[in-house]
C-alpha cells in the first residue's frame, strides 16, 4: 500500500467508495450519494483551502480508501481546528488502510499549522471508525443522540477530537 496525495484523477474512483458509503452505511448521513461531478467540487474546495487530501493505492493504483481535512466551521476563530473524513474501500476494510491514513492525515495537518483535529463520526454503533480514532490518539468528546435518520432509524453523532503539534499549549502565529 502506497499513500499519496490526491489527485483529480483519483476523484472517480473516490466517488466510487463514498458512493458504497452512502449508499450501505451509516458513517455518512447524506442519503443520496454525490456524482462525479459534485465530489470534484468538493475536491477543488479543499484543495482551493490548503487542505490535506490523501489516497492510499495498492501496488497496482487500485485505490484503497481516501482521507481528508477541512474547516471545522467556517468562523475564523476556528482556522486552527479541522475536521477529518476517512473512507475505506469495502474490499479493502480492516486491513489496516483507515489507520494509515489518519495517521498520515494527523501528520499532515500538523505541518500545516493545525492545533486541534475533530471526528464528527456517524452511528454510535461504528466501532471500526471510533476504534481507528482511539488508536490515533482521539479521545471522546461528546455524543448527539439521535441527530441523525438514515434508513429508517435514528442516528446518534459520536464527536472525538485529538491535539495536533503542541495542541492548546501555545498561541499560534498569525
Amino acid at each position: 500500500m502506497l499513500l499519496r496525495p490526491a489527485t483529480l484523477a483519483d476523484v472517480p474512483a473516490i466517488a466510487d467508495i463514498y458512493d458504497d458509503a452512502v449508499r450501505t452505511g451509516t458513517a455518512s448521513f447524506e442519503l443520496d450519494p454525490p456524482g462525479v461531478g459534485e465530489m470534484t467540487r468538493r475536491f477543488d474546495a479543499l484543495m482551493a483551502g490548503d487542505y490535506p487530501y490523501l489516497v492510499a493505492v495498492d501496488t497496482d493504483e487500485t485505490l484503497l480508501g481516501y482521507a481528508y481535512a477541512g474547516a471545522f466551521r467556517p468562523r475564523i476563530a476556528y482556522r486552527f481546528t479541522v475536521e477529518n473524513s476517512i473512507y475505506v474501500a469495502p474490499g479493502a476494510q480492516r486491513r489496516g488502510v483507515g489507520k494509515a491514513l489518519l495517521t498520515a492525515l494527523v501528520r499532515e495537518c500538523e505541518a500545516r499549522g493545525f492545533r486541534q483535529m475533530v471526528a464528527v463520526i456517524g452511528d454510535s454503533a461504528n466501532a471500526g471508525s471510533i476504534g481507528v480514532h482511539r488508536a490515533c490518539g482521539f479521545r471522546d468528546v461528546g455524543i448527539i443522540k439521535s441527530s441523525g435518520l438514515k434508513f429508517g432509524r435514528w442516528l446518534d453523532t459520536v464527536l472525538m477530537q485529538r491535539d495536533l503539534g503542541p495542541g492548546e499549549s501555545t498561541i499560534p502565529e498569525a
